[in-house]
């Protein structure tokens, strides 16, 4: 039955649900990241966040599709809450245009509700379950603009032409505006001119779409001929806070407009013609002038109207060029003054007018002859003479005639140049064209001169010689700079570029054309270009191996035979850091003698640094020991802030850096190895016995031979400082030579048998001396030895212990068998010395480490003996433990 109820009920359910659709409208800026509440669909939609306590399933809240828009959003299936995602809406690249809405993720049914035209909607479709609350809610999300792009022109340069009549207010529209992907006051609002001159504006229209195009206005007056073009930068700003901004460059061109008329400068000109004059003769020629351009300046040239027909047949007038030529020949009816009238013409201007005289003067009877004779090369008449001819060479003979042979005729030179024209004698009427001096081809290579002949009546016969200068290869090229100074780094790339030489060479054709070469003391690694004259350097160049290039190159033409000049070139090689600071050894040793006084100078450390200038400064540091050790950095030498001990430490070992000034710097570092010298400061130092108190009991019984007991001492020093010598030099007792000591070893020994008469204390002060230079060091010591069978009285034996000896003090040295003397030493070499020091060191070790060991066997053996004994005695002859003192065993052989 209940399966019955539902299948009945079910359908009506469904449609109550979707009955129930809901509409939520949601605004939210572009470009927001993710995790940004958009809104609570449980909260707008009113549905109850807490559930009856009956087991109900939950509210779930759930997208019906995820299409484009699903990607920007994240929905909370629980709480309802939608969040941004990690995809950045981006308005301007996602939204679509579509009748005045942008819709994107779905469809959208756009109702009265809705956003602005500007809007653009992110749609999604929500479903709310469970069933009862079952709904399809419609969301809308609002993508709102911000200000995030500039207004950009479409392209970098606008060109806009303004005629030069433009009028004030002239008003011309820019084709291409700023686009800004943004809308509203985000968009393009203004425009702007950066530069106006004093004669532009701006003003924006906008149309019924909202598109604001911007207009150039016209704000003075413009003179193409004054001012051609203006170029500034247009500049479109949006509305944003802050606005942003974009510009492009606006190029101006004021196009010409017909607004100048030709002019003449001169209003008359004056113009004299010989009646003989031949036809084409050229009087002269008209030029007006039109500032405009092109064919508003095209001018052409015409007579007036008031010019009569026979002037204009006698005279051309040619109408492009403004030349006048004799068109017709001049005879006796020919009227002796013209009146001619020409016109300038231009396009739409009133013409031009300048008014020609032309005066004819009549000749009534023949002109004289003027008849050359070359004597130079001559071809159609030019001559052609070589420069460098010597002074009156010979050009031409000209011999002069009159017809009517009733006329004094008279003959003269005219025009500039080294010629003279002089009368041949002894003949009459024969006269010489000669040079006056050498001619120079390159100063001029053309003369052109009149031979003029005229006679009483006036009247004047022109004979005109051209002379051609023919060229010589009189030219030596020349250097722009003999001294040619360069400069380059040195390690360049190969083939580097150094000059380019230059010559020049005054003649002509092949005479002045320039090769250059290498001098013959140029190294082989420099090229020189023959045609172009580039220097080159084909290897890299180092400063450290040659600092200065000094050689000569040549420039030669092509002439015959070739003429050649020299320059000098110079070429400074430039230092750059490629060179780190070098030591001149990379271990140094320095031996000093201890006790060596503070800041002495114990040595020089020689650096040096292959570059120049900064890059070869070299600063020295210590890298380790700095508190101990300082070093000098401009003479490399090295100090101790305090004296040193050698008995404290007996050699240092330290690293020196040297930096260069180069940028980046230069290092290296060396090793420094101080070896202290060992000086007689220190006098042996007794170990055993400890006290001048101390005694030992000697038997009668001992055996003459019999070891006694022992001094032992210690010298801190090394070396012969350190070699001890024992001594007895002073005796007291009741036969007191029945000892004696061995000068190397110490052991103190009976000599003779004791006898009843011998007991008692004997005291024997022994001087300990090492073999120090200059002057040896000593101790000394007081050795108590108690003949007799026991120590019945111990009181009274240190009474007799505590006065003072009556001792006579022997001054004979010890006698010991160690050869080696300071003077010996220093006449020979290190090498001895050093092996010597450490034979005698390995020795001095071996014989500590034999004594330790004997003195702990002696004193198991004093201790047995005295349990036995059961009596307190001093054991002189036991060896003491070097553990026990309070000097270290270090401190005791530092040899």
């Amino acid at each position: 039955h209940l399966f019955l109820f539902l299948l009945f009920v079910g359908p009506f359910n469904c449609f109550a649900s979707y009955s129930r659709a809901t509409e939520l409208f949601y605004s939210l800026n572009e470009g927001l990241p993710a995790g940004v509440l958009i809104g609570s669909l449980a909260r707008d939609l009113r549905l109850p966040t807490q559930r009856p306590a009956a087991p109900q399933p939950p509210l779930s809240f759930t997208l019906a599709s995820r299409g484009l828009g699903g990607q920007y959003v994240q929905l909370d299936n629980r709480s309802g809450e939608l969040h941004t995602s990690d995809v950045e809406i981006d308005r301007e690249a996602l939204c679509v245009e579509s009748s005045g809405v942008t819709v994107f993720g779905g469809a959208a049914s756009v109702s009265s509700s809705s956003p602005s035209s500007e809007s653009c909607l992110l749609l999604l479709d929500v479903l709310v379950l469970p069933q009862e609350y079952f709904r399809l809610v419609k969301v809308k999300i609002a993508i709102q603009d911000v200000n995030d792009n500039a207004p950009r022109f479409p392209v970098p340069h606008i060109h806009l032409s303004v005629p030069e009549n433009a009028p004030v207010n002239t008003r011309l529209a820019i084709e291409h505006p700023a686009l800004d992907p943004d809308v509203g006051t985000n968009g393009v609002q203004t425009y702007r001119l950066r530069d106006n001159y004093g004669v532009f504006t701006l003003d924006v229209e906008e149309n019924e779409s909202g598109e604001r195009t911007p207009y150039l206005i016209v704000m003075g007056a413009l003179d193409r001929e004054t001012r051609e073009e203006y170029v500034t930068v247009i500049v479109a700003e949006d509305g944003g806070n802050p606005p942003l901004m974009g510009s492009a460059t606006l190029t101006i061109a004021i196009s010409d407009i017909n607004d100048n008329c030709p002019q003449f400068s001169d209003s008359q000109l004056n113009i004299t013609l010989y009646g003989n004059s031949s036809l084409g003769t050229h009087l002269a020629t008209v030029h007006a002038v039109d500032m405009d351009l092109g064919s508003n300046a095209q001018i052409t040239y015409s007579y007036s109207q008031k010019v009569s027909q026979p002037s204009r047949d006698l005279f051309h007038l040619d109408e492009s060029t403004g030349a006048i030529t004799l068109s017709s020949k001049v005879d006796g009816d020919t009227p002796r003054l013209h009146r001619l009238i020409i016109l300038g013409n231009g396009p739409g201007c009133i013409p031009a007018v300048i008014t020609v005289l032309v005066t004819i003067i009549k000749v009534m009877t023949r002109p004289p002859e003027v008849v050359p004779r070359f004597i130079a090369n001559e071809a159609e008449g030019v001559v052609y003479l070589k420069e460098l001819e010597p002074i009156n060479t010979p050009i031409a003979f000209f011999t002069i005639k009159d017809p009517d042979e009733k006329y004094k005729v008279n003959c003269y030179l005219e025009g500039d140049g080294p010629f003279r024209l002089s009368p041949y004698k002894p003949y009459n009427n024969e006269y010489l064209l000669e040079t006056t001096k050498p001619l120079d081809y390159e100063t001029q290579q053309l003369y052109e001169i009149s031979v003029v002949a005229w006679n009483s009546e006036g009247f004047h016969v022109n004979k005109v010689v051209k002379i051609q200068v023919l060229d010589d290869n009189d030219n030596s090229p020349v250097f722009s700079q003999q001294l040619i100074e360069l400069s380059i780094e040195e390690n360049n790339v190969p083939n580097a570029f150094l000059t380019k030489l230059h010559a020049t060479d005054a003649d002509s054709g092949e005479r002045g054309q320039v090769s250059y070469f290498l001098g013959p003391d140029a190294p082989s690694y420099f090229s020189l270009d023959k045609s172009t004259g580039v220097l080159t350097v084909s290897t890299q160049l180092d400063r450290e191996e040659k600092e200065k290039y000094r050689y000569t190159v040549k420039a030669v033409d092509s002439g015959f035979p070739p003429r050649e000049s020299i320059a000098t070139v110079t070429i400074t090689v430039l230092d750059k850091n490629d060179n780190s600071p070098r030591f001149i050894n990379k271990d140094f040793s320095f031996f000093v003698p201890e006790n060596f006084p503070g800041f002495g100078e114990i040595g020089v450390i020689s650096v040096t640094d292959a570059d120049a200038g900064q890059n070869g400064w070299v600063a020295l540091s210590v890298l380790n020991g700095s508190d101990i050790f300082v070093i000098d950095t401009g003479k490399g030498v090295l100090r101790a802030k305090v004296s040193l001990d050698r008995e404290q430490q007996s050699s240092y070992v330290l690293w020196i850096e040297a930096v260069d000034g180069g940028d980046p710097a230069l290092s290296s570092t060396a090793k420094i190895t101080i070896l202290l010298l060992d000086i007689n400061d220190n006098p042996p130092l007794v170990l055993f016995p400890q006290s001048n108190m101390s005694y030992l009991l000697v038997l009668p019984s001992t055996l003459p031979g019999s070891p006694i007991t022992e001094v032992y001492a210690v010298d801190k020093d090394t070396g012969m400082n350190a070699v001890i010598a024992y001594s007895i030099i002073g005796r007291r007792g009741p036969r007191p030579e029945s000892f004696r000591i061995d000068p190397k070893t110490g052991n103190i020994t009976l000599e003779e048998s004791l006898m009843q008469n011998d007991y008692g204390l004997y005291r024997l002060l022994v001087k300990v001396s090492d073999h120090g230079y200059p002057e040896p060091l000593h101790s000394t010591v007081m050795v108590n030895l108690f003949v007799n069978d026991t120590v019945s009285n111990e009181s009274y034996i240190e009474s007799l212990l505590r006065k003072e000896p009556d001792i006579s003090i022997e001054e004979k040295q010890p006698q010991i068998s160690i050869e080696p003397t300071h003077k010996k030493m220093e006449s020979g070499s290190c090498m001895p010395t050093l092996v010597a020091l450490s034979i005698i060191s390995l020795g001095s070790i071996a014989l500590v480490t034999g004594m330790g060991i004997y003195i702990c066997l002696r004193k198991g053996k004093k201790h047995h003996r005295a349990d036995e004994n059961l009596e307190v005695q001093i054991p002189l002859n036991g060896r003491i433990n070097l553990h026990m003192l309070e000097k270290k065993p270090m401190e005791i052989s530092n040899i």
